[in-house]
């Protein structure tokens, strides 16, 4: 074949191609859903759905109850999360079937942190936690501890992070009269939200 003729060839493939990518925008610029079943929810909608208010979680978790699940519960600000939070969820996963999130609200981030936290706004926290495999359920909760959300919620498991003492734990009486547990997990070394913070701002 001719050097002018190949070239001409890929060049021609070249214009079909970016022609194709142009039919696949709508107007203004947005994406068709080409190749996603008609109907279903997009990632983002999938996402949504695992962040509740505390009302409809307390009725979800009446019902998987009934279903025979094991409800886990953890809670925590998730201001910039990072590796450390991850590998927590993941281990307070295995001692259940669903695993809940609870969420410092921004004005209870403030008051446990005080002024210049949290960094990063609660929806997006949430949305960043429950973007997490691991992770059923997120909710925001507004108190300084998530105590009243434990007992609405009644879970059979409160996980914390082995960095508090047992008698820190708020709602471990709670589990305890219901013949639930509270499981410390160890942290992993060098991961915190003070330390990235003082890593940033160096």
């Amino acid at each position: 074949m001719p050097v002018g003729e190949g070239a001409h060839q890929r060049f021609g493939g070249c214009r079909q191609r970016e022609a194709d990518a142009h039919r696949s925008l709508g107007e203004g610029g947005h994406t068709r859903d080409h190749g996603l079943v008609r109907g279903a929810p997009h990632a983002s909608q999938l996402l949504q759905q695992k962040i509740r208010s505390a009302t409809s979680l307390a009725l979800l978790v009446r019902r998987l109850k009934r279903q025979g699940q094991r409800i886990v519960f953890a809670n925590g600000c998730f201001d910039l999360l990072h590796v450390g939070h991850v590998l927590l969820l993941e281990r307070a996963k295995r001692f259940g079937d669903v695993l809940l999130v609870a969420i410092n609200s921004d004005r209870s981030v403030k008051t446990l942190k005080g002024l210049g936290r949290p960094i990063m706004p609660q929806q997006d926290r949430a949305r960043l936690v429950a973007a997490l495999a691991s992770v059923d359920y997120v909710t925001i909760f507004e108190t300084p501890t998530p105590y009243e959300l434990i007992r609405r919620l009644q879970p059979d498991v409160l996980v914390k992070g082995a960095d508090w003492p047992l008698s820190r734990i708020v709602g471990r009486e709670l589990l305890g009269r219901s013949g639930g547990r509270v499981v410390r997990i160890p942290l992993i070394n060098g991961y915190s939200t003070t330390k990235l913070l003082k890593q940033i701002t160096r």
